[in-house]
Parts: C-alpha cells; structure tokens; sequence
C-alpha cells in the first residue's frame, strides 16, 4: 500500500527526486535592501529558468505611492517559451482581494497575511517541461518596492499528463436593465433568464484542462436606500456543448409556469446548450455561503474577504476554489454568473480565474488599460 495519497501529511515522508531552489529579491550587495526598485513603466523578470520544475509558492510584499497601486502592477507568467502569457492579472487581485486594497484571510492556495493582509501567498503549484519566466510591470505612477520569493523544484522531467498554470483578469460594467416601474423586490428577484448570453463571463477557455476556482469582486453603483442585495444571480458554466442533467420538478402549485425545454447546441462548437452543464441557484450558493451574507469569513475552499458592509454599499469580494471538484474540460469551458438575478443589475464586477489546461491555450483579451481598472473602473470609465 502506498503512504504518500492517502493525506497530505501522510505523504510529507515520502521521499524525492528533485532539488528545491528560489528566486528572491534579496541585496546581493550582502546588505539590507532586499527589495527591487522597479520604475513606472518598467518590466522586470522576476524569474526564469530553463528545464522542468514545478514552482511551489510564491510570497510577495509591495509598497508604492500611487492611489490603488494594486491595480497597476501587472504579474505575468509564461511557460516553455510560449510568447503568450499563461498567467496575466494585476497583483493583488491574484493574492486575494481586489479593489486595490489589502486585508488578512486565509484560503487553502492563496493567502494574504499580516500585516492588514499585505504579505501574499500563493501555493499552486505551476509545473513547466522546458522553461519558465514570470514577470512584474509597474503601471503606476510611481516607483515600486517588490520584496518577493519564487520557490520551486528543479527536475529532470515531468509526467505528460500535467496541465499547465493559467489565471486571467477581467472586468466589466454590464448593462443591466432599467428599474422604472419595477418594486424594489421585483427588480432584485423578477425576471427569467433563459440562455445565459448576458452572463459575467469569468473564464471562457479553449482545450483540456480544468478550472480551479476565482476570485470574484462586486463594487455596487445601485446605492439604494431600500434593501439591495447584489449577489442573485445564478452560475452557469457552460462545458464541451454538453447539457446538464435535471431530475423531473414539479410545476408550483397554483402557477402556470412553463418550463424551458432542453436544447442543444445553436451551431457546432457555440457551447449554449441548454440546460447549463453546471446550473447553480445564486451568488452566494456558489460561493458556499447562505442567506445574503454580511459577514467576513475563511475557509479553505471558500470564504467572503470582504462582505459589503452596510446594505452592501462597500465592495465586495469572495473566493471559491474547485480542489476537491474541479471542474473538467475537453473541449471548451464558459463559466459564467448572472449579475442580478436575470442580469439586471450593472454593478462594477471584476474576477481572476484560475485553471489548468494543456498547451496551447486560448491567447487572453488585452488586459484592460490601466486607468480603466483601477476601483470604479476609472471613476466614470466604461468598461
């Protein structure tokens, strides 16, 4: 019987084939400036390498003068030399919390530790057959300071079968729908949704691989004084153009209601069947919590970073990773979540996405520019 799966301390003992190694920002000078001064408007490599590894953690701390500088640091990654980045997110939405702020949680893969949340961590691992370069851009208006550590295994080779590390950033200011008049409970539980084409799309992503997880953000431009709960909206995640399974339901009593009739494809490759390969019940489902939460809280697969505060009116953010139920894909994948229920809220949304697939993958959208990311979206910028 092997030891090694059986629990993740259980497989501490086994032994292994590989030789652990770093990249850091410390003074080679043998003083104290551990740190890189990056300028604006300068890339730096932060790591390279040629030959298999695995990178096992990445920790980073960062300070600049600029407002919201979060937003305008750009990490990238690239993987056996390909020209496109697998990996292209503004840093601090990829350690956890967006809205350019920082604040202390603690999930199983990422986490952003004292002080007030500014030490990130992340611990994906992001395997690489024959190179591998990541990258810090600073976008902002001022000098950066970027302590960091990039730890990783050196082998020989690695097994075919291992994906590679993606994560994406996205942003959007969807329409929405008018409220005029529509009741308070009408706009916020009223309507139907019956493809899912207006949807926040999070990850739509070509290949075999599996998502992982995101990290998603809410900003609301409603500022309703009545009861204004943002989160609503169901997930729909949309896999190889296959449709979900469904158990037969009974009509409500004392409605008629008609239900939608399953469908396949529109065209081959256009991934729309219907229902959903994966069809959830509202925001807050999908993120594991329950009854419109208020409340900060962490947890491995799953936590609230930052609950909203007073009727919702401060930003959110909350995290759901796919360890233990990754979301498989051989073809294609959309994952996608409705803002409001039927898409009628247009709030300020942003979101990373987390997966692995096999090389090539689908080239990102450009990132959006930087005035327009950062929190707003650029004050008054659509995005």
């Amino acid at each position: 019987m092997t030891q090694a799966g059986l629990s993740p301390l259980r497989g501490l003992a086994k032994l292994r084939d590989a030789s652990t190694r770093r990249f850091s920002s410390y003074d080679r000078t043998g003083g104290n400036d551990d740190r890189l001064h990056i300028e604006p408007g300068e890339t730096v490599t932060i790591a390279e390498h040629e030959g298999a590894g695995i990178v096992t953690h990445i920790w980073a701390t960062l300070a600049c003068n600029s407002e919201s500088f979060l937003r305008k640091i750009v990490l990238r990654a690239y993987w056996d030399g390909e020209e496109e980045p697998s990996v292209e997110t503004p840093i601090g939405d990829f350690f956890g919390i967006g809205h350019a702020r920082t604040k202390n949680f603690a999930s199983l893969p990422v986490q952003a530790s004292p002080e007030d949340g500014k030490g990130f961590n992340c611990y994906f691992p992001m395997p690489f057959a024959s190179g591998m370069k990541m990258t810090v851009e600073n976008e902002a208006e001022h000098e950066l300071v970027l302590y960091y550590y990039v730890d990783l295994e050196l082998h020989d080779g690695l097994e075919d079968d291992l994906g590679r590390f993606h994560a994406q950033y996205r942003q959007a200011r969807p329409e929405g729908m008018a409220e005029t008049g529509l009741t308070n409970e009408q706009f916020l539980f009223g309507g139907e949704n019956t493809d899912g084409k207006d949807n926040y799309t999070i990850l739509e992503a070509e290949g075999r691989g599996h998502y992982i997880g995101v990290l998603f953000s809410v900003s609301s431009r409603r500022r309703s004084a009545q009861w204004d709960w943002y989160g609503e909206g169901d997930d729909m995640i949309f896999i190889d153009g296959e449709p979900g399974l469904s158990v037969p339901v009974r009509k409500p009593l004392g409605q008629e209601v008609a239900f939608i009739e399953p469908r396949g494809e529109s065209a081959p490759g256009a991934n729309d069947a219907w229902p959903p390969t994966l069809h959830g019940t509202g925001t807050e489902d999908y993120f594991n919590t329950a009854w419109c939460p208020t409340q900060d809280y962490s947890a491995p697969y799953h936590g609230v970073i930052a609950a909203g505060g007073a009727n919702w009116s401060e930003p959110v953010t909350l995290y759901r990773w796919h360890i233990e139920d990754p979301v498989i894909f051989r073809r294609r994948i959309r994952v996608s979540i409705e803002h409001g229920h039927a898409n009628r809220r247009s709030d300020d949304i942003s979101s990373v996405a987390f997966w692995y697939q096999a090389e090539p993958h689908r080239p990102f959208a450009p990132l959006p520019a930087v005035a327009a990311r950062i929190p707003g979206f650029g004050r008054d910028a659509e995005a």
